[in-house]
């Protein structure tokens, strides 16, 4: 096989991950040696607008669509992404050819004065970009104030440091990705605050008609990943939301059946609708839209599909 690229965004949590994928794709692919891949670093309109919204300047797939157009057009065989930056609606032309073992999933917080659960019925601030992280935990304690925060991890880690904050919430997997474990002072149960869709996996994407690549990132698929991220993702679908939309999903596997979990607040926030549902695992994809369906019914006029 002649030279492969990776595509993807140039942060530091980026490169970890291509560094993985990168190292798995040497270890399941015997013909593939360290110097047959080359990567090149994508900036992301949603790099160059870090001081802004994302629903400001045109949602979710902001950090993606960049390294889809460099894989449209062949400047990259390869592109890994956060599966959780990534639109639900896939363009027609590309797939993801392997989705990574999943990391942890659960959302946790970095703060030197939040150590449990106890220290968050208080008045105290947290940064973070999220909706569905700034309805769960005002679900939490209604006196948390929320603010608005982006940027990649070690930018988010200075302003705390700064004192403005009194934590941050992110998700583990970055976290750990980057070595950063020590600095978690809480970790979330899922029933307290319940993940978004597809969090903890990484997804290598390739065009659709490439089968040489197809068949190499197959090599490096964990099953059981792939069959919980596309519940999710289902579910995600006929939610048909936005970046604004507060959802969280996670499918687990457990003595070979599949269950899906799912969180739709309202478009105001002010309300919260749950909904579980468990079936076997070939019934993945059919559980994640009859959940997303569920929960569209539940919220009724208070959730606009969008």
């Amino acid at each position: 096989m002649t030279k492969i690229t990776i595509g993807a965004r140039g942060s530091e949590l980026s490169k970890a991950y291509v560094k993985k994928v990168k190292k798995l794709l040497i270890q399941k692919n015997k013909d593939l040696k360290e110097e047959d891949i080359n990567f090149k670093a994508i900036k992301t309109s949603g790099d160059i607008h870090q001081n802004t919204k994302l629903s400001e300047i045109g949602g979710k797939n902001l950090f993606c669509k960049e390294i889809e157009e460099n894989l449209l057009k062949k400047e990259i065989d390869i592109a890994v992404h956060s599966l959780k930056d990534m639109e639900s609606i896939e363009h027609r032309a590309l797939m993801i050819g392997a989705y990574i073992k999943r990391n942890d999933y659960r959302d946790v917080i970095i703060s030197n004065t939040i150590k449990s659960s106890d220290d968050l019925k208080r008045k105290i601030v947290i940064g973070s970009s999220s909706r569905r992280r700034e309805l769960q935990l005002k679900k939490i304690n209604k006196n948390i104030s929320v603010l608005n925060m982006r940027g990649n991890i070690d930018t988010r880690i200075k302003k705390l440091e700064e004192g403005k904050l009194d934590g941050i919430i992110l998700a583990a997997a970055g976290i750990k990705s980057l070595n950063l474990e020590n600095k978690i002072s809480l970790s979330f149960k899922v029933e307290e605050v319940l993940p978004a869709a597809g969090q903890g996996v990484i997804a290598v994407q390739c065009n659709k008609n490439d089968d040489a690549i197809k068949k190499i990132l197959k090599n490096i698929n964990d099953q059981d990943t792939e069959v919980c991220a596309k519940s999710e993702r289902a579910m995600l679908k006929a939610i048909g939301g936005n970046c604004e939309t507060a959802v969280g999903g996670l499918a687990l596997i457990e003595n070979k059946n599949l269950k899906l979990r799912a969180q739709l607040f309202s478009d105001i926030g002010s309300k919260s609708y749950e909904y579980e549902l468990s079936g076997g695992i070939s019934e993945a994809v059919k559980i994640g839209k009859s959940v997303g369906e569920e929960l569209l019914k539940l919220a009724g006029s208070e959730f606009k599909k969008k």
